[in-house]
């Protein structure tokens, strides 16, 4: 296998873009030379198979759509009420939305796990870790709630971010004077986190 890892991010990089638009029955390693613009059968230098490729965005969408440290210590200099979590879901939702590819390729990654036993079992390992790191963070910034205060957020920020990145018209004007997506994610949080 190739060693360049400047060149591998870049394959992966344009597989994450590939998957996001033509999704994963369109994830061949020629869709992914093509549209990193390297010669024919690069990527099959760098990536064993197929799996091998969709562990390495799984990975990559890990890295790319984290937090940027500087926000979060920022954000955490504030008080740890309801409206702290309100400003860790607007970063979220602001996340999601510039990097629109990276999380439909996140969501399609989803899909291609249900028909693949073997990606579902390491996928799963990995958004469940998120999940459990998410609860642990909540936990040691003392924010209001619990686990099951985490664990429902998680749910409708998920269902939000896909309604918003898929079919954004379905939520324009459903709640009268409510914005999408910024006012909803004020709902959900006054909703789903207690006042303390």
């Amino acid at each position: 296998m190739a060693g360049n890892p400047e060149r591998r991010a870049a394959l992966v990089d344009a597989g994450i873009t590939v998957l996001a638009r033509e999704g994963a029955r369109g994830l061949t390693f020629r869709a992914v030379d093509n549209e990193a613009g390297v010669p024919t059968g690069t990527a099959s230098n760098y990536f064993t198979s197929r799996d091998d490729l969709l562990r390495q965005i799984d990975a990559r969408l890990h890295l790319r759509l984290a937090p940027d440290p500087e926000v979060m210590e920022a954000l955490l200099r504030g008080r740890r009420d309801r409206s702290l979590v309100a400003a860790f879901m607007r970063d979220l939702m602001d996340r999601a939305t510039r990097d629109r590819t990276g999380y439909l390729a996140l969501l399609e990654m989803r899909l291609e796990a249900t028909r693949r036993p073997e990606l579902r079992a390491s996928y799963t390992e990995s958004v469940r870790g998120d999940l459990e790191q998410g609860m642990e963070f909540h936990r040691q910034a003392g924010l209001p709630g619990g686990d099951e205060t985490v664990t429902v957020l998680y749910l409708a920020m998920l269902g939000l971010i896909l309604e918003h990145l898929t079919l954004p018209g379905v939520l324009d004007g459903i709640l009268n004077g409510v914005s999408v997506p910024d006012g909803l994610v004020e709902r959900i949080v006054t909703t789903i986190v207690p006042e303390a």
